[in-house]
């Protein structure tokens, strides 16, 4: 047998133990060549989704590769350590220490060449699947599936690099000492882990407050809650499960009519020790978890936003003209053109914007013609109103104004002009893009209206375009657009006498980033899931042994089928689920932060889809949590497949 041989049996030998490794090895590698493909994709250069696409792909590859660096160095060491007495045996049979390194080098590269193979050509077959959604998602009229060498260059050199650079470190992770100790393995200098009172107390109220915190938080402070609550709970998480939960669990087994009832005593027992052995492992499934949660949290509710987009821009065009606009008529037209051209209906409605100082509160007041407003009204389907000399409506520039103006009733005067006003209540329907025609808006009569037009020039005239079909306006003013895009980016925006605003093109571009980084986010989601899944699938199955003789003497002293399975289960359940809660209720309250943030921005709810996002990962993990316990209970009852 050669030495490539040996390491190549050495590799066959433990595959039960790597095999949640090499998935989530090969899992990253695909995502990553998927990500390249869409990177090199010779239909993207030039397109309006070039650089969304780029730049998304670009920094999930990068995450992507920092993060498969994090979980490979963890990993190893783990393996590693686990194998001291196979080291052992093996410098006790006459291996020198640079032999053990080299075969510690040549497994990790067959495993890392294995995953890149496997990765690659899994990630190529299902190119063509990836493209067809991503196709759906940016609206292409097509993404064919194309070969070329970037993408595979691109792949292999960023993960053979990086299982090269492991192969080199691995044999730094393995456990040095005498070699009796080395052959007896796990048996012997297992650290003894205790647990501070104090610093279990201290884990606690960490987390309290960091959920206080998040749960109480306010526009004001909550984007310095951003910065201040991540190191908090991160602390917080970690002292939970090295002190505090050892700590409550010790509280139980003082209790001795709980602990020592059925199997509790067992379960509870076997618990503290896998929970005092394990607490870093755990505090890192959580950590990992909630980045998860949180990555597709976020951009779910982004994908929240788009979806409501409509709610808040409820015009399919909005044309604003300034005095000294001379193109204002050409573009009116040229708009209206292109609309009958696309066989687009529409309903457009002229407001010209009047304004005057009242006398009340000493703030300008916007005035627009209630019977314009009634016009606009009525193509929405909402009925029209009607109001008397003397008498106005306020015009809420948001949704969440309208409660608070529509129970004032102020009388005032219009300085210019000498009119005097009474304005009760609110417009209660949403016609205009928030604060869209100033935040201090009335509507008058049309005779009020006429008087003061008599007097004033308007201060500019909002154009109003009803369109039903909106989404379908996304050509339509284009190089109005572009006039305006030039302008900012010349920095010639305020020679500029007139806005321009296209929901229909501007959901189209918001649409699509949004998803495509939601598509994104999800495939990142998944591996760091799977990674998370993994640490655990190790544990398990590193002591499977000691595991398989603790049942066996059970089962000698009589246990039943039944029995044996509640054991398992009590034993399973925690190692599964309390990282997988903590990591929900930390993403629960971290959610409610960026809720006040949306509130803040744009008023919308993302309570329907962070409450599916977590629901979608606790029936992963439940699915993931049965495949386990099934191949547990396979492998603890017959020894001979160990």
């Amino acid at each position: 047998m050669t030495f490539r041989q040996f390491a190549f049996r050495n590799v066959m030998r433990n595959r039960r133990i790597y095999a949640a490794f090499f998935m989530a090895s090969v899992f990253s590698v695909m995502v990553f060549f998927l990500y390249s493909m869409l990177l090199f994709h010779p239909s993207l250069e030039g397109s309006a989704v070039q650089d969304i696409a780029v730049l998304g792909m670009g920094i999930a590859e990068i995450i992507l590769y920092i993060f498969t660096m994090f979980f490979l160095f963890y990993s190893m060491r783990a393996f590693l350590q686990a194998r001291t007495k196979e080291f052992g045996i093996l410098l006790h049979l006459g291996m020198e220490k640079r032999q053990l390194h080299r075969l510690i080098f040549t497994e990790t590269l067959i495993i890392g060449a294995a995953s890149i193979g496997i990765g690659t050509f899994l990630g190529y077959m299902f190119s063509k699947f990836f493209f067809m959604v991503v196709k759906r998602i940016v609206l292409l009229p097509a993404l064919p599936l194309y070969l070329s060498w970037e993408p595979f260059a691109l792949t292999v050199g960023a993960f053979l690099s990086l299982f090269v650079i492991i192969s080199w470190v691995a044999p730094v992770f393995i456990r040095t000492g005498k070699l009796d100790e080395l052959i007896r393995g796990d048996s012997v200098g297992k650290e003894q882990h205790g647990f501070s009172k104090s610093r279990g107390v201290i884990g606690l109220v960490l987390l309290g407050l960091s959920y206080s915190m998040a749960a109480f938080t306010s526009n004001s402070i909550v984007i310095g809650l951003i910065f201040l609550l991540p190191p908090l709970a991160t602390l917080g998480t970690y002292l939970f499960f090295t002190d505090s939960l050892p700590f409550l669990l010790h509280l139980f087994k003082v209790r001795k009519e709980f602990y020592w009832r059925h199997f509790r005593l067992l379960a509870i027992s076997e618990g503290v020790i896998r929970l005092k052995e394990n607490a870093r492992m755990f505090f890192i499934v959580t950590i990992v978890s909630t980045v998860a949660f949180m990555s597709v949290g976020i951009l779910a509710s982004l994908t929240s936003f788009a979806s409501q987009y409509r709610e808040m821009n409820p015009l399919g065009l909005v044309y604003e003209s300034f005095p000294g606009n001379e193109m204002e008529q050409e573009h009116i037209n040229r708009l209206g053109y292109e609309l009958r051209k696309n066989g687009i209906d529409y309903t457009y409605v002229k407001f010209p914007v009047l304004q005057q100082r009242s006398t009340l509160t000493d703030y300008t007041v916007t005035i627009i013609r209630l019977s314009s407003v009634n016009r606009l009204a009525r193509s929405f389907g909402y009925q029209a109103f009607e109001l008397k000399e003397g008498e106005a409506l306020f015009l809420p520039p948001t949704v969440s104004t309208f409660e608070q103006l529509n129970k004032q009733s102020v009388r005032t005067v219009l300085e210019e002009s000498g009119m005097t006003v009474r304005i009760t209540g609110a417009y209660p329907y949403l016609l205009f893009p928030p604060h869209a025609i100033g935040t201090n808006t009335i509507i008058l009569n049309d005779a009020d209206y006429d008087k003061i037009a008599l007097q004033v020039e308007p201060s500019s005239v909002y154009h109003a375009f009803d369109i039903p079909d909106w989404q379908k306006t996304k050509n339509i003013g284009l190089t109005i657009e572009h006039s305006v895009t030039e302008s900012i980016l010349m920095g010639t925006r305020g020679k500029l006498h007139f806005t321009f605003d296209n929901p229909g093109l501007n959901y189209s571009v918001i649409r699509t980033t949004f998803t495509l980084l939601l598509f994104i986010g999800l495939l990142l989601a998944g591996v760091f899931l799977l990674a998370a899944g993994s640490f655990i699938y190790f544990r398990l199955y590193t002591s499977l042994d000691s595991d398989r003789k603790e049942f066996d003497v059970l089962r000698r002293m009589g246990i039943t089928d039944k029995e044996f399975k509640k054991i398992v289960n009590r034993q399973l359940i925690p190692q599964f689920f309390v990282p997988w809660g903590v990591a929900l209720v930390h993403s629960s309250f971290a959610f409610l932060s960026l809720q006040v943030i949306w509130d803040a921005l744009a008023e919308i709810s993302i309570v329907r889809e962070l409450t599916m996002v977590l629901v979608g990962f606790t029936a992963l993990q439940v699915i993931y949590f049965y495949l386990i316990r099934w191949r547990y209970l396979a492998h603890i009852r017959t020894p001979e497949n160990l």
